[in-house]
C-alpha cells in the first residue's frame, strides 16, 4: 500500500510462511471456518468470497463466519496495530499458524461488543488448541488477555469518547482503550482515517482534497460497514408488494425503500434460499448500482448494447425496464464471467437478451447496425464499493488507476463508433474518483464534439439509514 507498511498484504495468509493449516478436516465452528479462509487468503492475489463459499457448507453458522472473515479483512491494518501496540507483539513475531486466530479474536474484542470478552478469549484458545495442540495456547491467551486489560469501554458513544483512544465501530459508537492508539483527527486527518479504517493514506488524502473532511468521514464509515442486501423485484413477474408478502410469510425482516423500488433485508439470509429467488422473482442489486439505467431510460423499441455485461445484473435490469421487448446484446471480454450473465437470464426467464462472445461483437454489430443506446459499465478501481470488496484497499495503487482510465477512455471511444445519431451512451462506474468519472467523460466530449452531456450523477457511499455503495453515471447523447 502506498504510504503505508503493507502488513496485511504480507501477513493475512499464513501460507506465506509455508504453513497450510486448512488442509485436512476443518472444525465447523464459525471461528474455525473464518480462520481457514484467512489462512488461504492473499489480498494481492485472490478474493476471500470463493474460498469462503466452499467452506461455508461445513458450518451452520454461515452468517457469523461471513461477518468474521470480512470484518477482519476490512479492519486488518487496525487490528494488527492494536496487537502490536497493546500486546507488544508485532504480527511478524506471531507464529504463522496462530496469526489469524489472534486477529479474529482481536476483531471481536473491538468490533463485536455484544460478545463477552471471556467467550472470545476462551474460544480463540480452543481454536489454537485444535490447530497446534496445547503447545501454544498460552501464547494466544496471553496476547488477547493483554489487549483486554487495555479496554475501558467496548461500546461508547463517539460523541463522548477520546478520538485518539477509540476505534470507530459504527457512525455512533466505538471501542475505547486506556491509551492513545490513533493519530489526532484534528491535526492529522489523513493519518487518522487511514489508521482507524485500514485504508490507504494516499486514497484518504485524495478524498480530503475532493470532498472535504465530513464527506471523507462518511466515505470511511461506509467503506467499513456491513453492507445491506437489497432486492430488486422482477416487475415482469411480480410486484414489490407481492415480494414483501412472501417475505412476511417466511418471517424475513425487511424495509421498503422510500421510492418503493427495492426491499432491504434487515436480518442476514442466504440469498439463494429467499422465497422467490429460484423462480426469478428478483435480483440482488445495490441502490446506487440501479441508478444508471433509470437515468438512461431505455425504451422497448430500442436496440441496446451492454458492452461490459458480466455478471448481468444491469443487463437483466435493462430487459425488465423495457418490458422484455427491446433487442439487447450482451457481451464481455471475460468469457468465463459471461456465463454468469446467461445464468441470470435463465433464472429470471428473460427473452430479449442475446449473449454474444466478445470476439464476435463486431460481426454482430455489423449485422444489426448502430445501437440506440449503449450501457458502458466500465472496469474501475471499486473505490465506491470497498465494503463489499474489502480486498481492494490492500491492492489498489495510483498506477493501476491510471491504467484503468486508459481502458475507460478506449471503451468510450469504441462505444461512440457504434451509436446512432440521437443515441445515448450510459457510462457508469463503481468508483468515486474524479479521474475515473467526470474527467474521462469530459475528455471524451472534447475529443468527440458531436456528443453532449445530457446528465451525470455522483453518489458517495453511505452507512446511514438505507446504506448504499458509491458510484458515478454520465449520459451522453450523439447529436
Amino acid at each position: 500500500m502506498a504510504g503505508q507498511k503493507p502488513t496485511t498484504a504480507r501477513h493475512v495468509r499464513n501460507s506465506a510462511n509455508g504453513h497450510h493449516p486448512t488442509k485436512g478436516k476443518i472444525s465447523n465452528g464459525a471461528r474455525n471456518i473464518a480462520t481457514a479462509v484467512l489462512n488461504q487468503f492473499d489480498p494481492e492475489r485472490n478474493y476471500a468470497s470463493p474460498i469462503l463459499n466452499k467452506l461455508l457448507q461445513q458450518t451452520n453458522e454461515k452468517q457469523r463466519a461471513t461477518d468474521l472473515v470480512f470484518g477482519t479483512i476490512r479492519n486488518a491494518n487496525a487490528i494488527d496495530m492494536v496487537i502490536a501496540k497493546l500486546a507488544d507483539c508485532p504480527v511478524e513475531r506471531i507464529p504463522a499458524k496462530l496469526l489469524n486466530t489472534i486477529r479474529i479474536g482481536t476483531y471481536e474484542l473491538i468490533y463485536s461488543p455484544a460478545t463477552a470478552e471471556y467467550s472470545i478469549v476462551n474460544e480463540a484458545v480452543e481454536d489454537a488448541k485444535a490447530i497446534t495442540g496445547k503447545k501454544q495456547t498460552g501464547f494466544v491467551n496471553a496476547v488477547l488477555r493483554q489487549i483486554t486489560r487495555h479496554l475501558t469501554n467496548r461500546q461508547i458513544l463517539l460523541s463522548e469518547a477520546n478520538a485518539k483512544r477509540t476505534m470507530p465501530q459504527t457512525l455512533l459508537t466505538g471501542c475505547e482503550f486506556d491509551s492513545c492508539l490513533l493519530p489526532d483527527p484534528k491535526t492529522s486527518p489523513a493519518d487518522y482515517f487511514s489508521t482507524a479504517f485500514s485504508l490507504p493514506k494516499w486514497l484518504i488524502a485524495d478524498w480530503l482534497t475532493e470532498f472535504g473532511l465530513e464527506k471523507t468521514r462518511q466515505i470511511c464509515f461506509a467503506s467499513n460497514r456491513k453492507p445491506s442486501i437489497y432486492i430488486r423485484p422482477n416487475r415482469l413477474k411480480t410486484t414489490i408488494q407481492e415480494i414483501a408478502e412472501k417475505f412476511r410469510q417466511a418471517g424475513i425482516d425487511f424495509e421498503i425503500s422510500t421510492d418503493e423500488s427495492m426491499l432491504k433485508i434487515k436480518s442476514p439470509r442466504t440469498v439463494a434460499k429467499l422465497p422467490g429467488f429460484a423462480e426469478g422473482l428478483f435480483s440482488v442489486q445495490d441502490m446506487t448500482a440501479s441508478q444508471p439505467l433509470r437515468l438512461l431510460e431505455p425504451q422497448p423499441t430500442q436496440t441496446i448494447l451492454d458492452l461490459c455485461a458480466a455478471p448481468g445484473v444491469k443487463t437483466t435490469q435493462l430487459a425488465e425496464l423495457t418490458g422484455d421487448k427491446a433487442k439487447i446484446i450482451a457481451t464481455d471480454i471475460n468469457s468465463k464471467r459471461l456465463e454468469k450473465v446467461k445464468e441470470n437470464i435463465t433464472r429470471l426467464r428473460l427473452n430479449s437478451i442475446s449473449v454474444v462472445a466478445y470476439e464476435d461483437l463486431r460481426r454482430k454489430a455489423a449485422e444489426i447496425g448502430s445501437f440506440d443506446a449503449i450501457l458502458l459499465d466500465v472496469p474501475c478501481s471499486n473505490t465506491g464499493v470497498l465494503a463489499k470488496r474489502p480486498e481492494v484497499r490492500y491492492r489498489i495503487k495510483p498506477k493501476a488507476i491510471q491504467d484503468l482510465t486508459k481502458t475507460q477512455s478506449k471503451l468510450l471511444e469504441a462505444a461512440a463508433t457504434m451509436i446512432k445519431p440521437q443515441g445515448k451512451i450510459c457510462y457508469s462506474t463503481c468508483s468515486i474518483k474524479a479521474s475515473e468519472n467526470n474527467k474521462p467523460v469530459r475528455q471524451f466530449l472534447q475529443k468527440c464534439p458531436n456528443f453532449k452531456l445530457e446528465s451525470e450523477q455522483l453518489t458517495l457511499p453511505s452507512a446511514a439509514g438505507f446504506d448504499h455503495d458509491g458510484g458515478y453515471v454520465a449520459i451522453t447523447i450523439k447529436e
